[in-house]
C-alpha cells in the first residue's frame, strides 16, 4: 500500500507584524533581522485566536481538498507545543468542532518537528489497515510563548497551520523514506523557560545542531528511497532561520532555485512551518503531480525528522 497526502490546507492569521515593530522596544534593525534570519514579517494570532482555532481553519481546506466528508475521518493527530489547554488536546477539540464522531484524537510534541513526526505516525496506521483516513496538523501559536524582552528570540516566531489528510495513494506515490530521531542530551540549548513560561534558546548551540542534523537527515531519506539529490524536484526545510536552511541545501547538494523558502513571510511557525511551505509552493505552482519532495525539521528536545515523497494522490 502507498500511503501519502490525499488533501491539504493551511492558515495563516491576519495580523501582520513587520521588523519595524520590533525597532520600537528592541535594540534592533530591519536589516539585521533580515540578513541574520531571512524574516520580513511573521502572522500573529488576535487575541480571540487560540491554537485550535487556527488548526479547524486548516482542517476544512485539506478535508475538502481529499474530496471526503468530515465523519470519513477516522483519527485525528495534532504537532504542536501551544495547546489550548494541557488537556483536552488540540485533536480532542478539532474532533468535536469538526463533527468527526467518536474517533481516536491526540496531540504529538515534537516541537518544530512535530509535523514530520505526526506524517510518519499516520503512515503507520494507515498501512496497518487499521485506518483509511488520518487528519494530521501541524499547528502552533508561537506569540503567547515567546519572549518580547529577549532581543534574540522575539523577532524569530509567528503563528499558523498546516493540515493534511493522509490515506492511500496512487500507486508510486506517496512517503517513500523517512527518519526519526532525538537527543535528549541538547535539551537543555531549546526549551520552555517553567519560570516565565517562554521560549528560551542557546542560538549557537542549536544553529550548530541543525545545520548538521538538517543535512544528515536529508541524505539519509534520499539514500533510502533509492534516489539522488538530482531527482528532488523540491526541498522543504523547517522555516528556522535562512542561513540554517542554506547549509542543509549545499550539505543535499539541492539548487537554490529547488528549495522553498517561506521564513520571509511566516518567521518560524514551529510545526507548521513545513506545511506552510508546501502550501505556498503549491499556490504558486511549484509543487506538480509526481515531484520528489524532501521534508526536513529539527526541534527541541533536540528532535529531527525527515521524509521523502512523491506528491499526488
Amino acid at each position: 500500500m502507498d500511503v501519502g497526502i490525499k488533501g491539504f490546507g493551511t492558515y495563516v492569521p491576519e495580523k501582520v507584524v513587520d521588523n519595524a515593530y520590533f525597532e520600537t522596544f528592541l535594540e534592533t534593525s530591519d536589516e539585521w533581522i533580515s540578513k541574520m534570519t531571512g524574516i520580513k514579517e511573521r502572522r500573529w494570532a488576535g487575541e480571540d485566536q487560540e491554537t485550535s482555532d487556527l488548526a479547524y481553519e486548516a482542517s476544512v481546506k485539506a478535508i475538502k481538498d481529499a474530496g471526503i466528508k468530515p465523519e470519513d475521518i477516522d483519527m485525528v493527530i495534532v504537532a504542536t507545543s501551544t495547546g489550548d489547554f494541557p488537556f483536552p488536546t488540540v485533536a480532542n477539540m478539532l474532533q468535536e468542532r469538526l463533527g468527526l464522531g467518536k474517533v481516536a484524537t491526540m496531540d504529538q510534541l515534537a516541537a518544530c518537528s512535530g509535523f514530520m513526526y505526526s506524517l510518519i505516525t499516520a503512515k503507520q496506521y494507515i498501512a496497518s489497515g487499521d485506518y483509511q483516513n488520518i487528519l494530521v496538523v501541524g499547528v502552533d501559536k508561537l506569540s503567547k510563548i515567546t519572549d518580547m524582552t529577549d532581543r534574540s528570540t522575539a523577532i524569530l516566531f509567528g503563528d499558523g497551520a498546516g493540515a493534511a489528510v493522509i490515506g492511500e495513494v496512487s500507486e508510486g506515490r506517496g512517503i517513500m523514506s523517512y527518519e526519526m530521531g532525538s537527543d535528549g542530551s541538547g535539551g537543555k540549548y531549546l526549551y520552555l523557560n517553567p519560570e516565565n513560561g517562554k521560549i528560551f534558546m542557546n542560538g549557537r548551540e542549536v544553529f550548530k545542531f541543525a545545520v548538521r542534523i538538517m543535512g544528515e537527515a536529508s541524505r539519509n531519506v534520499v539514500e533510502k528511497a533509492g534516489i539522488t539529490a538530482d531527482d528532488v524536484d523540491m526541498f522543504v526545510p523547517h522555516q528556522a532561520n535562512i542561513r540554517i536552511m542554506e547549509s542543509a541545501r549545499e550539505r543535499l547538494g539541492i539548487p537554490k532555485e529547488k528549495m522553498s523558502v517561506s521564513v520571509n513571510k511566516f518567521g518560524n511557525t514551529s510545526a507548521a512551518s513545513i506545511p506552510l511551505s508546501i502550501g505556498q509552493e503549491l499556490e504558486n505552482g511549484r509543487i506538480k503531480d509526481d515531484d520528489v519532495l524532501v521534508l526536513v525539521g529539527f526541534g527541541g528536545g533536540l528532535t529531527w525528522g525527515a521524509i521523502t515523497l512523491r506528491w499526488g494522490k
